[in-house]
């Protein structure tokens, strides 16, 4: 007798509630209390009483839609999807029995002329399994991100030790350019040294020569027509170049120590006196080239500094986690482009026949607060035709490898791609994981 009784009220309760979800078909638990039979239903908006029958009739009465819960009434109503055994979720109104199944369990399509079947168990098994997964995915990635913080470590000290090496040897150079540059000077100042001596001491002057006078030791005469004057030498000169000997006039200088440096060095060697000239040429020549090829060198060692210093500024995460990927390069295949991922550096496309754009160069890191280190971004690349220059936003996701999953262009000149890699991978990520199943 009493559990003929309790089977009453139960079925009692049962259609009560039944009555009650019937007319309320499409609100969430959370909202649920403002559905309650009564004799006037207020409008969620607060902007009108209406009698509780037009309820879910099918006509919208309330401008934002929240009398129309279970019916495709209100363009801007709401339909909730209950899901039991997965996620449950709001779909428009609009799509209330519209033939389409929206609701795993098939709920928003009631009255409509198919019968939805419920997945809804079926697709929660396989999100279960997602999440084992990827769980499982970012647990090996923070082995792997405690390896890569290891070796950041390791490179930055390398970076750090290059950068101090690179500044001593740029100082050292300096030091060469100033002591080059005093050698070209000297050079400078003892071959102008070297051409007054010339010019002053050599017999036949500049007065001789343009009165036509014989040089020292030789005749002068005048050809018949007295149109050119002849020198001749000794006939000991003469006979000296026959037999194919040089010959070497001696400058009026003894004493060689009063002479410039050069001068000295041209007469040890003898060099014709005549000669001196050109060896100062050359040393010239000689200073300048030394102290191009020092000054190079330390134009090329400060421009090496200003790079070092430049990648030693950015940020490589809280950890210096993305350190190792300072020094490389990723490449996705889509269609007939080939995309080039250099993290910290640019991102370009090369299509089939070898030309290449560049789809921008790294301007710096635009995640959320709460995670600043998800998103990167590259900007002033190569223009489009007729149209802004490119830009693309990198999502930085956590996974087992480093590798690029995904390239797109949303809207023109704007690409966005996802690099996975273990050094995105967090302790929240799984926790987040974990908290969205849940």
């Amino acid at each position: 007798m009493e559990l003929q009784f309790q089977m009453v009220l139960a079925v009692l309760f049962f259609t009560e509630s039944f009555s009650e979800t019937r007319r309320i078909r499409g609100v969430s638990m959370s909202y649920r209390r403002f559905y309650r039979e009564r004799k006037y239903f207020l409008c969620l908006d607060g902007s009108r009483l209406i009698p509780f029958v037009q309820v879910n009739d099918d006509y919208c009465d309330c401008a934002d839609g929240s009398d129309e819960p279970g019916t495709a009434a209100c363009p801007n109503g709401r339909f909730y999807c209950v899901n039991l055994g997965f996620r449950p979720h709001y779909v428009p109104s609009s799509r209330v029995n519209d033939g389409i199944c929206d609701c795993c369990d098939g709920t928003d399509e009631f009255s409509s002329r198919i019968q939805c079947p419920n997945k809804c168990r079926m697709l929660g098994q396989k999100e279960s399994w997602e999440l084992e997964e990827r769980m499982k995915a970012v647990k090996e990635g923070l082995i792997q991100k405690k390896q890569l913080i290891e070796e950041g470590v390791v490179v930055w000290k390398e970076k750090q030790a290059q950068l101090q090496q690179l500044q001593k040897m740029s100082e050292d150079l300096r030091m060469k350019v100033e002591e080059y540059r005093g050698m070209k000077l000297k050079a400078e100042t003892e071959k102008e040294h070297l051409e007054i001596a010339v010019k002053s001491e050599d017999g036949f002057g500049e007065e001789n020569k343009l009165h036509g006078g014989a040089p020292p030791g030789g005749t002068s005469k005048v050809n018949e027509g007295g149109s050119s004057v002849i020198h001749n030498k000794e006939p000991e000169e003469k006979t000296q170049i026959q037999q194919g000997q040089d010959p070497i006039k001696t400058p009026p200088h003894e004493d060689l120590d009063k002479l410039p440096p050069v001068i000295r060095e041209a007469q040890s060697d003898d060099v014709l006196y005549h000669s001196w000239c050109i060896v100062g040429n050359r040393t010239v020549d000689r200073a300048v080239d030394e102290l191009q090829k020092v000054e190079e060198a330390y134009d090329t060692v400060q421009m090496e500094i200003r790079e070092l210093k430049e990648k030693l500024e950015i940020d490589y995460g809280a950890e210096r986690e993305f350190v190792f990927l300072l020094s490389r390069c990723v490449q996705m295949s889509v269609s007939e482009y080939m995309y080039t991922l250099c993290p910290f550096s640019q991102v370009t496309q090369k299509n089939s026949e070898g030309s290449e754009v560049i789809l921008g160069k790294w301007s710096g890191w635009i995640g959320p607060p709460d995670a600043p280190y998800t998103q990167m971004k590259f900007d002033e690349g190569d223009a489009c035709w007729q149209g802004p220059k490119r830009s693309t936003v990198v999502s930085v996701v956590c996974g087992t490898e480093t590798d690029l999953r995904s390239v797109k262009e949303p809207s023109r000149c704007l690409y966005s791609m996802e690099l996975h890699t273990p050094a995105a991978c967090r302790l929240n990520t799984l926790q987040r994981s974990i908290h969205n199943e849940l």
